[in-house]
């Protein structure tokens, strides 16, 4: 019983630090926020925060590990043939995934956030889809990838911005559309 209650406490202690984290960070970048901020934000200690933490990156840096997870089940649960719809598919539930967490994902991929973390997210997708081998065959297929890449991250990144305007379908053909167009 002890150890259920231990581990809703570590729970909830850790959901309040990373949303503390989070509206701390939609108005500064991670370098300015200090642990002393974090803790009055989420109304605990500083010997609690660094018994899960040690620092605010250690924090980000697991919150992008969590996502990063979460986004890999979902993609790994879509094999099937690589073609157009379940290249399509697989962006959408993506797309998915970052609309029911919007609020998070949208300061994770912004300026204030890791500025690594939204090649690496993307960069997992199309190793796990094997998106890549959709490149031309040529000299250029890594440049391909990369503008690819950039290009996406920027379409998402508008699409948070823009309040979801777009329904995660409508947007998963668009930046497909967009990347075969460029072949």
């Amino acid at each position: 019983m002890k150890e259920i209650k231990q581990n809703r406490k570590t729970q909830y202690t850790q959901m309040v630090l990373r949303d503390a984290l989070m509206e701390l960070m939609e108005q500064k970048t991670i370098s300015q926020i200090t642990v002393k901020e974090l803790c009055i934000k989420a109304d605990i200690n500083r010997t609690t925060f660094y018994a899960h933490y040690t620092d605010p990156n250690d924090l980000l840096h697991k919150i992008e590990a969590d996502v990063l997870l979460s986004v890999s089940k979902a993609v790994s649960s879509l094999h099937s043939p690589i073609d157009k719809s379940n290249i399509i598919l697989i962006i959408q539930e993506l797309l998915l995934y970052i609309a029911d967490n919007n609020k998070h994902i949208q300061i994770l991929l912004s300026e204030r956030g890791d500025i690594n973390f939204p090649k690496e997210l993307f960069m997992m997708i199309y190793e796990k889809c094997e998106l890549m081998a959709l490149a031309p065959h040529s000299s250029t297929k890594e440049f391909y990838f990369i503008f690819v890449l950039n290009g996406s991250v920027g379409l998402i990144q508008h699409w948070l911005k823009s309040g979801l305007s777009k329904s995660a379908n409508e947007m998963a053909q668009i930046i497909f559309n967009m990347a075969a167009q460029i072949k």
